[in-house]
């Protein structure tokens, strides 16, 4: 099939213009990268959109693998000498890989089985013979066939193995394969039973130790933890069909007469389908649907992972970050507004050593030598203990807010290559609670350092195709990262290998050219950064913002190839770009249409004037602060009929899980997410939305907790005041007088 038709068929199948569709293949083919692509390109595209750019790069991936493999089941058919037209037209028709598979089955290069035994003993003709079904003389046929030499004994060793003939061809009919995958697909059921003495080992499989429904219907969730199930041998896994259905659907394509050749069809189709057929076709509706499984938690993980990067930000701030702990007591650090680390030391306000006194001291010493505007409390063992402990200290300004931050990821963060890189000098400890500070101040900053798959957003997600899973939240977080935009100067290296075109090597380049160099003053600078070529730079400008550049468009999203456009504008009008920049009236006189050229376009022009009237505007939402319930700490203080706030930690296929602040998340079932039906929890939470929920059952024993969001679950939870954090003047204190110490920080706070 020809480049332009399959072009055709993405647009029919995805309802795009071909036309859009050509371009977006010519722009992925000559290596651009999907970000740069939707944001930089739309006159080419249409205007299409991330998802839709995405959608036709994997199906003219997956077309041109099916035109591959067509052209090398052509050669291989054509190379026995097998190759009819009737043959070469149903390949060059078949519109799935299946489909191709089937008819190249019969030609198929394959291992010694009781069909070639058969043959080599000369019995097909008498195979032939059965299927023509024009003569029913059978005996008296089979009775040519018997010879010593060939090793065919009887009669009915003749017929036995023309029957393993029929078998075999009549198993590898493409029309009969299609009724059988049909019928799967239409009535199959997946049957799971426990394996016998494994009751206990399986507990957590408990549901499914005697568990039927269809096939198709069946849940992603269920399926992959039914597959589970099998994996680990405590469940037995069928996938059922009506046996005599199918049996009678191949018998009416198959057997057009009555007689003896009928009763020898009838045996060989039922032992083909028994011993070919059926665990054939089971085992690609096992692959089918474990792929679409597969598929779906793999959705789920990356809308999570979306949600989880694009978490609003507190910004910079100067931030007290605290990993809480008893025993080993709680790891304090102070960052400065950039996230750099200013100081770090352990306080023990809880058992068994208790020094309450002298944590209020260090907490009070830190928010003033620092100036504090901000602390983060990871939200693992002792969380809620800490931040009871941090708001009961009476004299700490209320205007610095205490937020909980997720901890998720940060110990795999904690032991990285790339913790040691950034603190080669601190323990875990120490790093981990750096992280949750910078979590805080720019969740994607920090959390782009950690394997997406480490973060536990995800629904199955050790149970998936790796390789297909790693590809896919690559995307999100690339997809995030651009479209944010990063500041070139303070930018992490992981953070840059994210951007459009650069990757871990040039983006370590980079690093090391700025510390070299120092800061970048504009964008043309990266072209001396080595292998830094100018379809990278095309590729990767964009999204890269420096704040105190040269150019004022350097802090923008405006690309500099636009550069001269926004130069032409602000000429015309007789002004500079930064008045173009802050005069919103100035703006209003631009007519784009006198700037439209046979590459820039309307779309690319309201792009510039919206990047114009706020340059470098995050697009995440504003920060709210939150706070749980104060007289809940753990899951002993739940009660059925409780309201509390929450904060949605994961969205899987069958509800959402929630934190409530007792160091174990509820549930909310799909069916109790809203008062309406819900079909996709998707569409009624997030990954970090604040809720409303209803405690409905607690089983303590078990730590499982039954939450619902009927009613007015969706009610927005808390807003942040806005108020700005006062911070007193420096205060020297003692160490060696605890309580003197404090009441001297106390005193300064006060004023």
């Amino acid at each position: 099939m020809s480049e332009a038709r399959l072009h055709f068929k993405i647009a029919d199948l995805l309802s795009i213009d071909s036309r859009n569709v050509t371009a977006t293949v010519r722009l992925l083919d000559e290596g651009g990268t999907v970000p740069f692509i939707s944001r930089y390109r739309k006159e080419a595209t249409g205007g299409l959109d991330e998802v839709q750019i995405l959608n036709i790069r994997d199906e003219i991936e997956r077309l041109r693998q099916l035109e591959q493999r067509r052209e090398s089941i052509l050669k291989s058919i054509e190379g026995q000498g097998k190759l009819t037209e009737e043959l070469k037209e149903k390949l060059l028709a078949a519109e799935t890989l299946s489909r191709l598979e089937d008819l190249y089955l019969p030609y198929k290069p394959r291992r010694r089985t009781k069909a070639t035994i058969a043959r080599e003993k000369g019995l097909e003709p008498l195979a032939l013979f059965l299927m023509d079904q024009k003569n029913n003389s059978v005996f008296e046929e089979a009775e040519k066939f018997i010879s010593e030499e060939k090793e065919v004994k009887s009669v009915l060793e003749a017929l036995q193995g023309a029957r393993d003939i029929v078998a075999e061809i009549i198993s590898e009919d493409a029309a009969v394969r299609d009724i059988i995958r049909e019928q799967f697909k239409r009535t199959a059921k997946i049957k799971s039973r426990v394996i016998k003495g494994k009751e206990e080992a399986g507990e957590k499989f408990e549901d499914y130790f005697e568990w039927e429904e269809p096939l198709m219907s069946c849940p992603s969730h269920r399926m992959l933890a039914m597959r589970r199930g099998e994996k680990e041998d405590i469940l037995i896994l069928d996938i059922i069909i009506d046996d005599e259905s199918a049996l009678a659907s191949i018998e009416k394509k198959v057997i057009t007469s009555r007689g003896e050749c009928a009763g020898q069809l009838k045996q060989a189709i039922e032992d083909g389908y028994k011993r070919l057929l059926q665990p054939g076709i089971e085992a690609e509706m096992r692959l089918f649907t474990k792929q679409q499984a597969e598929e779906k938690a793999i959705v789920v993980f990356a809308d999570n992972l979306r949600e989880l990067l694009l978490a609003s930000p507190l910004g910079q701030k100067a931030i007290l970050g605290v990993d809480p702990g008893f025993r080993s007591g709680c790891k304090v650090v102070a960052l400065n507004k950039e996230g750099k680390l200013l100081e770090e030391t352990v306080i023990y306000p809880h058992e068994p050593q208790r020094k309450k006194t002298e944590a209020e001291m260090v907490v009070l010493a830190f928010c003033q030598k620092h100036s504090i505007e901000a602390i983060a409390i990871g939200n693992g063992t002792a969380s809620r203990e800490t931040e009871q402990f941090i708001r009961g200290i009476d004299i700490l300004p209320k205007e610095i807010p205490v937020i909980m931050v997720s901890e998720a990821g940060a110990s795999v963060y904690s032991a990285s290559d790339v913790a040691r890189e950034e603190f080669p000098e601190y323990d875990l400890t120490v790093r981990g609670a750096i992280s949750i500070g910078r979590r805080l101040a720019d969740p994607l900053s920090e959390l782009v350092k950690v394997d997406p798959k480490s973060i536990g957003v995800g629904q199955y997600q050790h149970d998936v195709d790796q390789n297909h899973l790693k590809n896919k939240l690559d995307e999100v977080v690339a997809s995030c990262v651009n479209s944010v935009g990063v500041e070139l100067n303070t930018a992490s290296k992981q953070l840059l290998s994210y951007v459009a075109g650069i990757g871990p090597t040039l983006a370590q380049n980079i690093i090391e050219f700025r510390n070299q160099k120092g800061p970048f003053k504009s964008r043309k600078d990266l072209m001396e950064v080595p292998r830094m070529g100018e379809k990278v730079f095309e590729q990767a400008a964009g999204f890269l913002r420096i704040r105190n550049g040269n150019h004022p468009l350097d802090k923008s999203a405006v690309h500099p190839e636009s550069y001269h456009i926004v130069e032409k504008m602000a000429a015309d009008l007789n002004a500079g770009i930064d008045d173009l920049i802050n005069d919103k009236e100035l703006r209003k006189k631009i007519k784009l249409t006198d700037y439209v050229t046979e590459t820039v376009g309307l779309l690319t022009l309201k792009d510039i004037i919206n990047e114009l009237e706020k340059p470098g505007l995050d697009p995440r939402k504003a920060f709210e602060t939150f706070s749980f319930d104060e007289h809940v700490h753990e899951v002993n203080d739940l009660r059925e009929g409780m309201r509390l706030p929450g904060i949605v930690t994961n969205v899987t296929n069958f509800g959402a899980f929630v934190d409530v602040g007792v160091h174990q998340d509820g549930l909310v079932h799909i069916s109790q997410l809203a008062d309406e039906f819900v079909d996709d929890p998707n569409k009624i939470v997030k990954v970090g939305q604040k809720v409303w929920v209803n405690v409905t059952e607690v089983d303590v024993k078990r730590k499982r907790i039954a939450l619902s969001m009927k009613g007015e679950g969706m009610k927005p939870v808390q807003k942040n005041s806005g108020q700005k954090v006062k911070v007193a003047e420096e205060t020297k204190y003692d160490p060696n007088d605890m309580n003197s110490a404090l009441a001297a920080l106390k005193s300064k706070f006060k004023k």
